[in-house]
């Protein structure tokens, strides 16, 4: 997302329905998550990173400005506003005044802007949590950018739905309004390779004297717990992808909360499964003009990448065979998703299960160091594309 509005929840204590990330460990000894996340968006770098994603802020500027009706006149709210330059463009588009919500220190950074800008008597920073946000009348437009790795990542979709039901008017308009989460399979022998390249270092018998190899299993549950957060070759993807939609008018927050994407993949060609890819499409619903934003593999790279979440052992599969199975994900104390993989090839009938575990700091995530390799030509490529967007309201995610 490109800021911080936050779930509240008090430290050591999760929300009903949240798991913690850690096995065996207790959240009071956890560092402070939400202080983590809050931290973070404060520091103009990592606004910056966000900025500089031009996809990103080029498609929301297109989304609010090609779109001046529904905003002109209106009173908005910026959830998460960061440095505020959602805000900034509900102002050119003509908003009567537009709050915009920053929890973190970046609202002061936001304020300076407004000012500089001359934006002063139309953008109010308010510097505390949306939940947190009490309005003399409710808005008619939200805006937000809400959106983590793999959609729901970092958790402040949460906060986007609580926004909605607190301080929109009824048939308020929501940028975004609904989302496509999208998982596929895929081959990455590279990927795989390197993950059991740095296993092997806790196989050694005899390291300064020391034997290591006890802490070998901790050492692959870890590794391949992480997700893998980086750019995607489309070559690597197996088949045309399921998808789960998701209505931010409709939806509540405990849907949000877990759910499961169940699939039955159609395999393209011989290959080793290692996992599933994950990315996302959302929709700004303008009157003159819908705006879609894509993070597929086969568009141009923003800040959000696409995501893989590995199995610990690949399961071959070949041309015309089918993949079954569900990933179900469950909401972490940790800003993040417990995220249970089960897979099966229906044709031979060998299955595997896996948990990824995401979370809301990003130092936590693992980046692979090697390039993907283009399979051999029997493996077969999956030609794929993002499924369209209905302009009705889709359903929401089952919970």
């Amino acid at each position: 997302p490109g800021c911080a509005a936050g779930v509240a929840r008090s430290r050591g204590s999760a929300m009903p329905g949240v798991l913690p990330a850690f096995d065996g460990v207790v959240a009071d000894v956890l560092p402070d998550k939400d202080k983590v996340y809050f931290n973070d968006y404060a520091t103009l770098v990592q606004q910056q990173g966000m900025l500089q994603d031009h996809v990103r802020t080029s498609l929301y500027q297109f989304a609010i400005l090609e779109n001046a009706a529904d905003f002109r006149g209106c009173r908005v709210l910026d959830v998460g506003a960061g440095t505020g330059i959602l805000s900034f463009f509900a102002a050119h588009a003509g908003a009567a005044h537009v709050y915009a919500v920053e929890a973190s220190g970046m609202a002061r950074y936001a304020q300076r802007l407004a000012e500089s800008n001359k934006l002063g008597d139309v953008v109010s920073v308010l510097n505390k949590r949306v939940e947190d946000v009490e309005l003399d009348e409710r808005v008619d437009v939200l805006i937000s950018e809400p959106l983590g790795i793999a959609l729901v990542n970092e958790r402040m979709l949460e906060s986007y739905l609580i926004a909605r039901d607190k301080l929109l008017k009824p048939g308020g308009l929501m940028f975004p309004d609904a989302a496509v989460l999208f998982v596929c399979p895929f081959s990455d022998p590279a990927l795989y390779a390197e993950q059991q390249q740095k296993l092997g270092f806790w196989t050694q018998p005899n390291f300064y004297g020391v034997d290591l190899t006890t802490l070998q299993p901790d050492a692959e549950q870890f590794y391949f717990s992480q997700p893998i957060v980086g750019p995607v070759a489309p070559h690597c993807l197996l088949s045309a992808p399921a998808s789960l939609d998701f209505d931010f008018n409709t939806m509540s927050v405990e849907q949000l909360q877990k759910f499961e994407v169940p699939f039955s993949f159609v395999i393209s060609g011989m290959a080793q499964l290692h996992g599933f890819a994950l990315w996302f499409d959302c929709r700004f619903p303008g009157s003159q003009r819908h705006i879609q934003l894509s993070t597929a593999p086969h568009e141009p790279l923003t800040h959000w990448y696409q995501v893989r979440a590995l199995l610990k052992a690949p399961i071959a599969v070949g041309a015309g065979h089918t993949l079954e199975g569900q990933l179900e994900f469950e909401a972490n104390e940790a800003r993040g998703y417990n995220v249970h993989m089960h897979v099966r090839n229906a044709n031979t009938g060998v299955s595997a299960s896996n948990v990824c575990v995401t979370q809301c700091a990003l130092h936590h995530f693992q980046y692979s160091s090697q390039t993907s390799q283009t399979p051999p030509a029997f493996y077969g490529s999956a030609e794929t594309a993002a499924l369209p967007i209905p302009e009705a309201p889709v359903a929401a995610a089952d919970a």
